[in-house]
């Protein structure tokens, strides 16, 4: 017979060890993206930020969306979830407040990744934005990435269909096109930067096309995917059996 020790009585329902905060938009999210939950082989719980668009975090970055996400944050906390994440990069303005807001592990944007991935692999660390011109020392610095660490950015902005389709939520998505766009972006990348030495996705809209990036460029290659998968095995550890 299983021993369980209950945690609270205020819960209906049990067994979503992560919380992932997402934002208030509306496209379609394939297998991969954070935004389907089939991307994951365990539950995860998802809470809206409400009020807080792409525009507002993207091109914004209102810093009003605080207050919004720390409480989002408290609610998924509140039912029980053992750690958070986040379903878009640039949600790494609010780690650190969100954070010191609950008692749970958080990691809000892959970007925290950074300096975990340059300790592994070296060189410089490739990192594909949903967009270039957007993305901000106030980010690296948001989730403690250290100045030292070489970097190159590289955008989708320019790319029509993720443009169109994500960044401007026209309502459908061709994610084959999405997936040429994002190898052309990525080879162009290494084309021109001799020194990367993995790559890692800052938008939660591009695991999809992870494991074609990986075939194509040869690297390692990190996600929110990655991220939430680590976060997961640290706050649910398993028992092990076996024979000596």
């Amino acid at each position: 017979m299983s021993n369980y020790s209950i945690r609270r009585n205020t819960q209906s329902w049990y067994g979503e060890d992560i919380g992932i905060l997402i934002l208030d938009a509306a496209y379609p999210c394939v297998p991969g993206n954070v935004g389907n939950a089939t991307s994951f082989p365990f539950p995860v719980r998802y809470e809206e930020v409400q009020g807080a668009s792409i525009d507002r975090l993207l091109n914004q970055r209102d810093p009003a969306l605080e207050a919004v996400f720390v409480k989002a944050a408290m609610a998924l906390e509140a039912r029980g979830v053992r750690a958070i994440s986040g379903a878009c990069g640039f949600m790494a303005l609010f780690q650190k407040e969100v954070a010191a807001a609950v008692s749970i592990p958080v990691g809000l944007s892959s970007l925290i990744q950074i300096p975990m991935i340059h300790a592994l692999c070296g060189g410089a660390v490739g990192i594909i934005t949903a967009n270039a011109g957007q993305l901000t020392d106030h980010h690296f610095a948001g989730c403690s990435v250290p100045e030292h660490i070489p970097r190159v950015i590289y955008g989708m902005e320019d790319s029509p269909e993720f443009r169109t389709a994500i960044l401007e939520e026209k309502g459908t998505l061709d994610s084959a096109a999405i997936e040429i766009e994002v190898l052309a972006v990525v080879k162009r990348m290494q084309a021109e930067t001799a020194d990367v030495r993995a790559i890692l996705l800052e938008c939660s809209d591009l695991p999809p096309y992870a494991a074609a990036i990986q075939a194509a460029t040869g690297l390692p290659v990190f996600d929110f995917n990655t991220l939430i998968r680590y976060l997961r095995d640290a706050a649910r550890q398993q028992s092990y059996t076996g024979y000596l």
